[in-house]
């Protein structure tokens, strides 16, 4: 049986602050058992009860730890920035449970500030595409998908917007259709207090947003099902 998530350790914020000043491997295998324990366990249990509960109440999204969870160490080969290491912790569940199926959950883990999200990030050109036509041939129910998105209290993340509109949207004059046709991944999310990651509520708040944002999921996977003919 797996462990339970009973929250992520007391220390697990202020150890990424201090990797964060030191940024040395010598420090960090001083500091790994508090990582292991603090961050790594707490994380991996969270991702095994956030699993267990989906599969329980029908809901699209698997993972398991090693799936899911993204390594500490960066990748420095094409990078200017040679630090070792990240100063937070993420970790993606997708329907399939792999990181690069579209259609995800994301968590993350950050002094600088927790939150949960949900939504198709950083899509391919093909698949942008796809996502944006399908907004103007299926506009009432991208605009009822929308709606339920903001009875939830969630709205698309602005973050990933272009400046401009792109050439889909000529000829749209509704606000609401050009905004969206200028994102570049549809994301909702919600942030994570503090106190919340240290809780096993934190299982049913991902759920939670999980549930909410199934109308965003549906609409994507409709839309990027033109270019998957052979999923079943």
């Amino acid at each position: 049986m797996p462990a339970p998530f009973t929250g992520f350790g007391e220390k697990a914020l202020p150890f990424f602050k201090a990797l964060d000043f030191h940024m040395s491997r010598e420090w960090f295998q001083e500091n790994r058992a508090l990582y292991d324990s603090d961050v790594l366990a707490p994380f991996s249990a969270l991702i095994e009860a956030v699993n267990a509960d989906a599969i329980a109440r029908g809901l699209p999204m698997r993972g398991t730890p090693k799936s899911a969870l993204f390594r500490i160490h960066r990748d420095v080969r094409f990078s200017k920035d040679k630090r070792p290491y990240k100063t937070h912790a993420g970790a993606v569940m997708t329907r399939s449970g792999a990181k690069n199926d579209q259609g995800l959950t994301y968590i993350h883990i950050s002094p600088e500030g927790c939150f949960a999200a949900v939504g198709f990030y950083d899509l391919e050109p093909k698949q942008l595409a796809a996502f944006r036509q399908a907004i103007i041939a299926a506009q009432e129910r991208f605009r009822a998908m929308s709606a339920s998105l903001a009875a939830a209290g969630l709205t698309f993340d602005p973050q990933w917007s272009l400046k401009r509109p792109p050439r889909e949207a000529a000829g749209i004059e509704a606000a609401d259709l050009v905004a969206a046709l200028k994102l570049k991944s549809i994301v909702v999310k919600r942030p994570l207090p503090d106190a919340l990651i240290r809780s096993p509520e934190l299982v049913g708040t991902v759920i939670g947003l999980i549930e909410d944002a199934l109308p965003l999921l549906d609409f994507g996977w409709s839309a990027l099902a033109v270019l998957e003919p052979e999923r079943g």
